[in-house]
């Protein structure tokens, strides 16, 4: 039995073709992989645009109905100064049932009609803190199909 030792220049050499190799390996990977990921993202990108047309298409078929009010807040400012942003927005949420005619469980309906103050018109009246509250607020109802009305700030405001 014979054995073949090669000479250490020769693994050498065998070594750092496989190293050379491997990092080859790694960068053609590393280059595929981005290429997947921005093929990735670009899908991505396109289905978020169809879904954001989707999204939009549905939301205007589910209103109903929508209405513009300039809401008057000048009867908060009776209140006490510490209680005048709440009353602000007890005031909002009266005018707007009112208005947009909310029915009530009371009124022998299966189901209730709800009212939701948007964010950004909660942040509006405390925007000065508790004791200034706007003296009026243009406001955006929308009634969607589920009965469900919600209050937007008018655009521009």
């Amino acid at each position: 039995m014979e054995e073949t030792v090669e000479a250490p220049e020769e693994v050498e050499e065998e070594e750092l073709e496989a190293e050379g190799t491997e990092e080859d390996v790694e960068k053609e990977e590393a280059e595929e992989a981005a290429e997947e990921e921005e093929a990735e993202e670009e899908e991505i990108a396109e289905v978020e645009e169809e879904g954001e047309v989707e999204k939009k298409e549905e939301l205007e078929e589910e209103i109903v109905e929508e209405k513009f009010y300039t809401i008057p807040l000048g009867k908060a400012w009776i209140s006490p100064r510490k209680k005048r942003a709440p009353k602000a927005v007890r005031i909002i949420r009266g005018f707007v049932e009112k208005h947009m005619k909310i029915r009530t469980e009371a009124e022998g309906e299966e189901e209730a009609e709800f009212l939701v103050i948007s964010n950004e018109v909660n942040e509006k009246i405390w925007s000065r803190g508790i004791e200034k509250p706007p003296r009026k607020i243009r406001v955006r109802a929308v009634k969607d199909k589920e009965g469900v009305i919600t209050v937007h700030l008018a655009e521009g405001d």
